[in-house]
């Protein structure tokens, strides 16, 4: 009788999925075993500290003291009354907006144009083009640039050009601030994808081009939207995450270039605010619903690309 009703005919069905799985576990267990010392240590170092974040949440925690269950009280005090925190959600959504679809694209493009060169050329431009990304200078070299006296490279380039009379105060003055961040940050996320589209492109046979020569493909743009793309989209994937990852996760390059806060929190992002709290103040409860909220934003953005790459060129 179970089996003739729809819930019956379920439950049927997910025990003999279930009694497969198992099956198939069992008859391959070495793979298990060598994938355990992974396991161990992503269960360790990634997934147990997300759950402990997720309970330290609901909890008043000062480290000092046990955590005191306290419900959802650090969700409500984070949206209806910390003002400094909705500052930082809208500064982290705009960096996001801008810098992830913007570093995305621009990184694919220049990947595209690059695998086009010469073996040894595109070899050498590659690391010329990423080297910038993981230079450990790179914040020194920005601060030079934004300096807000007569020194600083811009600055001085506009007051010799005319253009301005005074120097500008890029890293201090809240009507610049965000435009430095949005350029500082968009150049350092173009690294990490760039190198995986690269090495996607690589990857592509040759010969899937000239069957879609036949098939009537008839110029670059047709050859990129039917052949290339669909064939790396496991790395159109891996790009979309640390891109997602690098725009939400925005914190280390304005507290390097503008200051810890900055003036009057005009670039002050999520990650900042978890820092603060974090780090600082030793408020730990607070902290991990921050980042839980900064987790499942990251989740759900990522669900959502991945279901856009899924459509590419169909």
């Amino acid at each position: 009788m179970e089996a003739t009703t729809p819930f019956g005919r379920y439950m049927t069905k997910k025990r003999v999925m279930a009694a497969h799985t198992w099956k198939e576990a069992v008859k391959h267990k070495w793979l298990y075993v060598f994938l355990a010392p992974y396991l161990l240590v992503f269960a360790t170092f990634t997934l147990a500290p997300v759950l402990m974040s997720l309970g330290l949440s609901f909890t008043y925690f000062n480290v000092l003291e046990p955590p005191r269950f306290i419900g959802i009280q650090n969700y409500l005090n984070l949206f209806l009354t910390d003002d400094i925190f909705l500052t930082a959600v809208q500064n982290t959504l705009v960096m996001a907006l801008v810098t992830g679809p913007v570093g995305y694209i621009l990184a694919f493009l220049f990947a595209w144009f690059i695998n086009e060169l010469p073996r040894f050329t595109r070899a050498f431009v590659t690391l010329v083009f990423y080297a910038p990304t993981i230079a450990g200078a790179a914040f020194l070299v920005w601060a030079l640039f934004f300096t807000g006296d007569s020194m600083g490279y811009l600055n001085a380039w506009l007051l010799n050009a005319g253009i301005i009379r005074e120097p500008e105060q890029w890293l201090t003055n809240p009507e610049w601030m965000m435009g430095v961040a949005l350029l500082v940050v968009l150049w350092m996320s173009l690294g990490a994808g760039f190198l995986a589209f690269i090495a996607g492109l690589s990857t592509i046979d040759e010969s899937l081009y000239e069957a879609g020569l036949v098939d009537g493909v008839t110029n670059r743009w047709q050859e990129l939207w039917f052949i290339t793309l669909p064939n790396m989209q496991g790395m159109l994937m891996f790009g979309a995450v640390m891109a997602i990852m690098a725009s939400f996760a925005v914190g280390e390059v304005t507290q390097a270039l503008f200051g810890f806060p900055s003036t009057d929190y005009a670039v002050h992002t999520v990650v900042n605010h978890l820092v603060d709290y974090g780090a600082l103040r030793f408020e730990m409860g607070y902290a991990s619903a921050i980042a839980t909220i900064l987790f499942l934003a990251m989740i759900y953005t990522k669900i959502l690309v991945g279901k856009f790459i899924s459509k590419i060129g169909q």
